[in-house]
């Protein structure tokens, strides 16, 4: 069963949700970095923060604007994407344990220019698999198929496999619930990214109230680490 009512970028273009997302995607597109920016990695400090179906947003934004995107699922543990875009759950896990060719599972969605590479099915050793070489692997495949590579990590804090796959990718968006993150546990989750060796590019503040217009969430982004609390 799809559940596109989740891609409000998607089923509500002109929401000031919808406008928001785009916003983020432009921040994204125009973020400083020493090299390329192809592939970002989301997380979040913890469970419960809307990070898949912001990732889901961002990628369908992103994809409005011609880039071409594949979506990757690596939340191992808990993995959400496939449900959102309704598609079958054969992906990341399949290809780096069955060794089977990744075309083979990159998925066509229902927004042109977005294709999805699920998670597969949930494996016992999640880290180890997303700190392989065969992962690196992977992500050097995707970069060549895409203009963006969006992955979906697991949260930050809570697991390893977050800080597991920092240095591999190009940059990294957190996203932080304000309605219930204590600032504490935000500045430890930016350290954690920033000790595995990844660039932080910005934080998205999820779920602040705002009166304006009867939006319930507004989307946050910035490049300059006092976005974050101290």
């Amino acid at each position: 069963m799809t559940t596109t009512r989740k891609l409000i970028v998607y089923e509500d273009a002109k929401s000031p949700i919808a406008e928001a997302y785009r916003t983020l995607r432009t921040n994204i597109q125009f973020s400083k970095t020493d090299g390329e920016l192809k592939t970002i990695m989301f997380t979040s400090s913890g469970p419960g923060e809307g990070k898949s179906t912001t990732i889901a947003n961002t990628a369908v934004a992103l994809a409005q604007s011609g880039k071409k995107v594949i979506l990757v699922d690596c939340d191992l543990r808990k993995p959400v994407q496939h449900k959102i875009f309704g598609k079958k759950n054969r992906g990341v896990t399949n290809i780096l344990v069955e060794e089977i060719e990744t075309d083979r599972f990159i998925q066509e969605t229902q927004v042109e220019n977005l294709r999805l590479l699920t998670s597969g099915p949930i494996p016992p050793n999640p880290s180890e698999l997303l700190g392989s070489a065969k992962m690196q692997e992977l992500i050097k495949y995707l970069k060549t198929q895409a203009d963006y590579v969006i992955i979906d990590a697991p949260p930050v804090i809570a697991v390893t496999d977050a800080s597991v796959l920092a240095s591999k990718v190009d940059g990294i968006t957190l996203i932080i619930n304000s309605g219930s993150v204590r600032p504490e546990m935000a500045q430890k989750a930016k350290d954690l990214l920033i000790k595995a060796n990844g660039h932080l590019l910005g934080v998205i503040l999820n779920r602040v109230e705002i009166e304006e217009e009867h939006a319930y969430y507004y989307y946050y982004y910035g490049s300059d680490d006092k976005k974050i609390a101290k």
